[in-house]
């Protein structure tokens, strides 16, 4: 593959790379961005690279218009291969509207053919392609140009390697028939929805532990009005107000800007200020909502009691399945679904649902109900038939 070290900087020439992509099965796609003094991330670098070359777009560049490429990531004749999509999926939906289609995503892929969870691109790219990524430009300021060769010739190493990475995960999810395996994970990442976080959502984030109704209520207010100001000045989210001066005030609920002044980390001038008036005004209109438009979090169910000693058989069941078939732990089952599973036959839970019951859950019924034993066999554990006659 030739990988080309000068950037595309005009829209002609754009059009004609991506024309010359528009009939392959596959590009492999990858992004630089910034994002420590923005809310939204500022995309510096685009890298694609297809059968016969990878080039880098810079859409920095004056009056370079990034239609061709985005017509070519709706091109549904052509896979668009990623690793880790989730952050620059979130750049091309804000920028095009749409999520580049049809989609697959070698992360995904690597745990399904047993890489592990979340195995990083420099170490399936070892694993796989046989290659030593250089790092020293790991840190590089995307936003400064020019950019040097060898900062692009990095780049570009971001999808010349994922190609043979995707080749060789497709041939082993066809070998396997695991492909469907991916279905549940793709979807999530194909719906636009995963990228667009609504404010009134926005209180989730910070993962609150107190359950009482009027704290949820304001968390959520302050959450909210956090998520639009920093959306709207284009600054992180910590810039405007600090997790853990958000929990402060749901705690403490403010009813002036005196009270604000008290908390710890604003200041009198935000307190007085256009800042906290909105921010009181968040408060106070939430607080005078119904209460039962108000959030909850609905407490999980506590465990029968002596049931810790079933999870941990659980545990070990789980690893020894998933090692057997090569597959990642986390994506079979969480330890949430341990816990649901060992509580109740019929759980919920995606474990006992499709290929995860097939391969871990139905043994793991058979395994609470004494039916099969786990045994030692060497340095490997195995399940052992219970004759019960």
């Amino acid at each position: 593959m030739n990988a080309n070290p000068t950037p595309i900087t005009t829209t002609d020439e754009l059009a004609r790379f991506c024309a010359s992509l528009a009939t392959t099965a596959f590009v492999t796609v990858d992004t630089e961005f910034m994002r420590e003094t923005t809310f939204w991330p500022k995309v510096c670098l685009i890298q694609v690279a297809g059968p016969e070359e990878a080039r880098v777009i810079d859409p920095l560049a004056d009056g370079l218009d990034l239609t061709p490429l985005f017509e070519l990531f709706s091109n549904q004749n052509v896979l668009k291969v990623f690793h880790a999509a989730r952050q620059d999926l979130e750049i091309f939906v804000r920028q095009a509207g749409a999520v580049p289609m049809p989609l697959f995503d070698t992360q995904v892929a690597a745990m399904v053919c047993g890489f592990g969870d979340q195995v990083s691109y420099e170490n399936l790219a070892s694993k796989l392609a046989n290659a030593q990524i250089d790092k020293s430009s790991r840190f590089t300021d995307w936003a400064r140009r020019p950019l040097t060769p060898k900062q692009i010739l990095y780049a570009l190493s971001d999808v010349t390697h994922l190609r043979v990475c995707y080749e060789k995960l497709s041939q082993r999810l066809q070998k396997s028939g695991r492909a469907s395996w991916l279905d549940a994970e793709m979807a999530t990442l194909n719906d636009p929805a995963t990228y667009d976080l609504p404010p009134m959502e926005a209180w989730r984030r910070l993962k609150p532990r107190v359950t009482r109704p009027e704290y949820l209520a304001v968390l959520q207010a302050v959450a909210a009005w956090r998520e639009l100001e920093a959306r709207q000045r284009d600054i992180p989210r910590q810039r405007i107000l600090r997790d853990e001066a958000a929990m402060e005030i749901a705690a403490h609920p403010p009813k002036n800007a005196e009270d604000i002044g008290h908390i710890r980390g604003l200041s009198k001038g935000f307190a007085e200020g256009k800042m906290g008036q909105g921010l009181l005004a968040a408060i106070t209109a939430r607080l005078e909502a119904p209460r039962e438009s108000w959030p909850q979090i609905e407490r999980e169910a506590d465990l029968p009691r002596g049931i810790g000693p079933i999870v941990e058989l659980l545990k070990v069941l789980l690893k020894q399945k998933c090692d057997e078939h090569d597959v990642a732990q986390k994506l079979v089952a969480s330890s949430s679904d341990l816990d649901r599973i060992a509580a109740d036959d019929n759980a919920d839970v995606a474990a006992l649902q499709g290929w995860r019951r097939e391969l871990f859950g139905n043994d793991a019924l058979r395994l609470k109900r004494g039916e099969v034993a786990l045994a030692v066999n060497g340095n490997r554990i195995k399940l052992v038939e219970l004759n019960k006659g």
